[in-house]
This record gives structure tokens, sequence and C-alpha cells, in this order.
């Protein structure tokens, strides 16, 4: 019997111990290439690329998704998952287990968090590291998980998921629609409709939505609609006139559909369909902008036609998989809206005015009954340049 063999048989009963326990220092670079080779009971890399962003707060933003793997017969419990930066001493962050049972998700399933993974079971932890104002981002990550082993009957710690940071700047936007009182929906970065939007497509999985913002409008007394809430016609942002964030051209768009009724999200819809009305531009440098769920007969543009910063392409409709009218906007590193990975952005300029402090909750009421937003001001206003407004921040274009 093979040295290797022999090693994998015994795994079935403690070789899958990890190389520390909990609390132990990080395990030292090994002094050859064959000491400090182990077997684990958990497994783990970085889906994608993290890709740091610059948000309306002054801070640095990191967001992105870790696959682990549980390669044990019995139920593993994560209790803390610690990330490193360049130092390897100084976490960046530290979730508990309460925290990680709100961001991890076995199969990568929104909707299905735990702490827990079922043998022979993989989840994804979405993760989101918000640095210091002023500090720069690391140029790579490395994350130790502290974990309960049911078949150990033992807790355990292991290094994983080594990745390097993107040092590439994210692309520069102009505004993708006019005037004040814009609201972000739905942004980054831990509202979960849209970064936590890991699809199975195609053998593989894909995130485009990462960085998207539903852009919803207010009126003066910080309502999203006046009169009906079915009718599209009764909300501020319907109609408003959507803009080319950047010279480029354009690569696919659709214009034949209908809008929704306002109020729920559609039955039924067939995947092809869930952006509605739709363009997406290529702005080049690899970044290619979407522009989802436009009103029907307001698409100005068509496939291949060159675009200048500014130019309107259409108006803001509620078609697709929308539930009231919107601009859903994200850049990707792809043409197709779904078969793509989403890239962090920044816009060249802007004035956030004020925030909802009281999160989604608060905004999906405003949407549900028609009650005001409630908004904390900015006093004075936050003066945005090449940042990205963060979640349910209220921006003024300026033009």
């Amino acid at each position: 019997m093979c040295l290797l063999t022999r090693t994998m048989r015994l795994a079935a009963v403690a070789a899958l111990v990890p190389l520390t326990l909990p609390g132990a220092a990080r395990a030292e670079t090994p002094a050859t290439p064959t000491q400090g080779v182990t077997l684990t009971g958990l497994v783990g890399k970085v889906l994608f690329t993290p890709q740091p962003v610059l948000g309306s707060d002054g801070r640095q933003h990191i967001v992105y998704e870790l696959q682990l793997s549980n390669v044990t017969g019995e139920r593993v419990v994560v209790k803390r998952l610690t990330l490193f930066g360049d130092d390897d001493k100084e976490p960046l962050a530290t979730l508990d287990e309460a925290e990680i049972a709100r961001r991890f998700s076995p199969a990568g399933r929104r909707g299905n968090e735990s702490a827990e993974l079922g043998a022979f079971q993989y989840g994804v932890a979405f993760l989101h590291i918000s640095l210091p104002a002023g500090r720069s981002a690391p140029r790579r990550l490395t994350h130790q998980v502290d974990a309960w082993f049911d078949q150990f009957k033992a807790d355990a710690a292991i290094q994983l998921g080594a990745a390097a940071v993107a040092t590439a700047a994210p692309p520069v936007l102009g505004p993708p629609l006019r005037g004040d009182n814009n609201i972000a929906g739905d942004g980054c970065c831990d509202s979960t409709r849209h970064v936590r939007a890991l699809l199975p497509l195609n053998g593989a999985f894909r995130l485009s939505q990462r960085f998207a913002i539903d852009w919803e409008k207010l009126g003066g007394d910080g309502r999203l609609f006046a009169g009906d809430r079915k009718l599209v016609g009764s909300y501020h942002i319907y109609g408003q006139p959507i803009l080319a964030v950047s010279d480029g051209t354009i690569v696919d768009m659709r214009g034949d559909l209908a809008d929704q009724v306002p109020g729920a999200l559609p039955d039924g819809l067939p995947v092809g369909e869930a952006d509605g009305n739709f363009a997406v531009l290529d702005m080049g440098g690899g970044a290619f902008v979407l522009y989802a769920h436009m009103k029907p007969g307001s698409v100005r543009v068509k496939i291949g036609d060159r675009v200048r910063r500014g130019d309107v392409i259409g108006a803001v409709g509620n078609t697709g998989n929308s539930s009231e009218p919107h601009l859903h906007l994200h850049v990707m590193d792809g043409p197709s809206p779904l078969l793509a990975n989403g890239l962090p952005y920044v816009f060249e300029a802007a004035t956030v005015k004020a925030i909802d402090l009281a999160g989604t909750a608060d905004f999906d009421r405003a949407a549900e009954t028609g009650s005001p937003v409630s908004l904390t001001p900015f006093v004075p206003p936050l003066a945005l340049k090449r940042a990205l407004p963060l979640d349910l921040t209220v921006v003024d274009w300026g033009n």
C-alpha cells in the first residue's frame, strides 16, 4: 500500500484534524516543502478576485465571497471567521458565530443562512470589509476558520482562502439620471438582494449584481410615490430620462416588453425577461454597464450605436422582474447581464444630501405603504468625488 493511499484511509479516523487549535498562533511558513502538510476537515476558496471601492463614507470597502466545503461525514459548526490582510497578526475583521449565521449560506442560497454545514456540504460566506477612513486596501487576504467538528468531537482552526486583491482603479461613471432626491436602493454593501444574488449559471457561479443599485426618486415629502400604488405613473422616478454614464458602444438591448403592475414581483417570468427593457453599454477597459427595467417604447439605442456621456438612452420604467419603477444599474466584466462578474465603480461627482439609517426595512415600508422614508440629512451635504454612493443615500447629480 502506498503512503498516499494509507494516509487517505486514516482520514476517516483523525487525520483530518487541522493544523492548529482555536486561539493558537497562525502557522509559520514551513521550513521545507514537505513540512506542515495535513488533511483538513474544511477547504475554502475566494470565488472571485476582490476589488476595493471608495464609498461615500470615505472608507475603502471590499465585498467578496468565500466558499467553505465540509469534507467530513458529519456536521461542522463555523464558530469564528477571522479576515487578515497583509499583516497576518492584525485582523481586518472578525465574525462571531451569530454574524456568521447571518452571512453564511449553505449552497450559496440567499435566505438559507446558517453557521452549520452538513456532511459533505458546502456554503458561501458573503463578506464585507470596511476599512477605517484613510487606510489603503491590502494587497492580499487570508482567512482563519474556527469550527466545531462533530466527527472529531473537537474545535479546530484552519487557515484557508488566500487571495490577491485587485489593484486596478474602478471605472468612473457620469450621472445615470438627472436632478436631486435620487435614492440608492439595495446598494453597497450589505443589502442582501443584490450582493447575495449568486447564481449557478452554465456550470459556474456568477454574481453580476454585487455592486448594483436600484435608483428610485423621492418627492419633496420624502415619499416614493403619490397616489395609487398600483399605477406606474404614481412613482416620482417613472419616465425620468436615463443617461449614458460614459462614452461607449451599445452591445445589447431590448425594448418590446410591457410594464409590470407595481406592488409585487411578477410570477413565472422567464429568466431572459428578468431585466425587462434594457441596454448594455461597453465603456471600454473590460467594463460593461447594464441599465434595466426601462419604460416601454423609450429605448432610444440599438446594438452598435455609439453614445457619449450624458446622451439620453431611455426612460425609467417597471418592466421585467420589478415590483416598482426604478433604474437598476450595475457594472460587470462582460456583455451578458447575468453571465458576468460584478465590478465596483465610482461616480465622477455628486452631492450626497441624506441617508436612511433605518435601513432596508424602513425603505421597504415606504415602498409598501407610501409613508415617507426616514431620512437623516448630512449637514453640510457631502461632496462626492470618485466614490460610490452607499446603500440608501440620497444623491443630487447636479445636472
